[in-house]
């Protein structure tokens, strides 16, 4: 894999100046972050059950998607792990896929078309999911916790768009839910999820939670939102909840302040589509339920002026589109206010569109540097990054590595700010 042109070096606030050596090898590596995301990892059977999944590692918990190839029933897959020079990665299985993971010596190795390539390390399983709620739910039926100090809540894998028919074309929710009943992929209660809030919050790592779901009737999404802030500062006292609710466009614009009074520090709508025709044929449900595009970027631009710049974010899924398309809605939504990430689209099982392929993984990563160089330039900072997305995606990747917050060739991991 070549390295791609290395573009300018942002300049750093800090004033550090980051060896120009180290940042091709964090570059490069971000390369291999997004080709795995891109292409899948596939496996050995008897090598990946040397790895104690579920129990040391943490396992996927399908509370949203299914980002793999095919659904895998009662196969347990590692979630997420890091590489060698910091970047924190998903495992996406792909059983077609050229790269491989292999056990060496008890530990997992990353192949490619049988060249080896990096040692690995999985993410150990958070001690979190081994408790339970008071009404008897495991806490692994309910959230996914991440290194970064953060709760990640689908409150339901309902999407009442199936019912008309109107499924974003990309989308797996509904399949998601019916081929992992084992997880028990259910509604949660706002009680559930305050529980598990203030369980992590008492251990100092509740720093960030972002709450999301299928889409609902309105009025029941902002009840149950609502809902869920006045169980969390009734169980721990935060006045402010630093995390994000994640929403469908309001028809009434108004509603967008109910949220932000409620406690909750950013907001995000996910666009999904930027150019508006092919909005309305692979978003149908988000056209005919939200007022259409022009209502949706209202909604953004309304957002921003409510929660405040850097605090709103949207998300394009990337490569179903062309690529200009894609980053003038970056740059446009920026210079409003919003931050809009482009993930790798990934022809999720289930979905229409299952069976198609994303772009080329060169495609995506020059994608992602000129993203980040779009969010320096108009002078958003990491915290604002991981503010409305809590997660290391290439994006957050790509932005420090640019910043030059990397020390060395290995990039930190980022941990949220502690909630008081």
């Amino acid at each position: 894999m070549n390295i791609a042109t290395v573009p300018p070096l942002v300049p750093d606030r800090s004033q550090r100046t980051p060896d120009d050596a180290a940042r091709r090898a964090l570059l490069q590596e971000l390369q291999l972050k997004i080709a795995l995301a891109v292409e899948g990892i596939s496996f050995v059977p008897e090598d990946l059950r040397q790895f104690p999944i579920g129990t040391e590692y943490a396992e996927q918990i399908h509370l949203l998607f299914d980002m793999d190839r095919h659904h895998h029933g009662d196969v347990e897959l590692p979630a997420n792990f890091y590489l060698p020079h910091g970047l924190f990665a998903q495992f996406r299985w792909d059983p077609e896929s050229r790269f491989q993971l292999r056990a060496e010596d008890g530990k997992p190795v990353l192949y490619r078309d049988g060249e080896r390539l990096v040692d690995i390390a999985f993410y150990r399983r958070p001690d979190l999911l081994r408790l339970h709620t008071s009404d008897g739910e495991s806490f692994e039926h309910i959230a996914a916790f991440t290194p970064e100090g953060g709760i990640q809540v689908c409150y339901s894998n309902e999407c009442d768009l199936k019912l008309s028919g109107d499924d974003c074309k990309y989308c797996n929710i509904n399949s998601t839910a019916d081929a992992y009943r084992h997880d028990r992929i259910f509604l949660k209660t706002p009680q559930q999820v305050a529980e598990v809030y203030a369980a992590a919050h008492a251990r100092g790592l509740a720093n960030h939670i972002n709450i999301t779901g299928g889409f609902i009737p309105e009025r029941r999404e902002v009840d149950y939102y609502l809902d869920v802030a006045d169980e969390i500062r009734a169980r721990t006292g935060v006045a402010e909840i630093h995390g994000t609710a994640v929403i469908g466009a309001p028809l009434d614009l108004r509603v967008i302040e109910r949220y932000r009074e409620a406690g909750y520090t950013t907001i995000a709508m996910n666009l999904e589509i930027w150019n508006r025709d092919i909005f309305r044929a692979i978003c149908p449900g988000k056209e005919k339920r939200c007022g259409g595009w022009e209502h949706w970027v209202k909604a953004l631009e309304t957002a921003a002026e409510v929660f405040g710049r850097g605090n709103v974010r949207s998300n394009i899924v990337a490569g179903i589109e062309p690529k200009d398309s894609i980053l003038q809605g970056v740059e446009y939504l920026a210079a409003h206010g919003v931050l809009c990430y482009a993930g790798a689209w990934c022809p999720n099982p289930g979905s229409a569109l299952e069976g198609h392929r994303s772009p080329e993984p060169a495609w995506h990563y020059d994608l992602t540097l000129k993203a980040a160089t779009i969010f320096h330039r108009h002078g958003y900072k990491t915290a604002q990054l991981y503010g409305g997305l809590g997660a290391s995606t290439p994006f957050h990747d790509a932005f420090r590595i640019l910043g030059g917050e990397n020390e060395g060739d290995h990039l930190p991991q980022y941990r949220h700010r502690q909630v008081s």
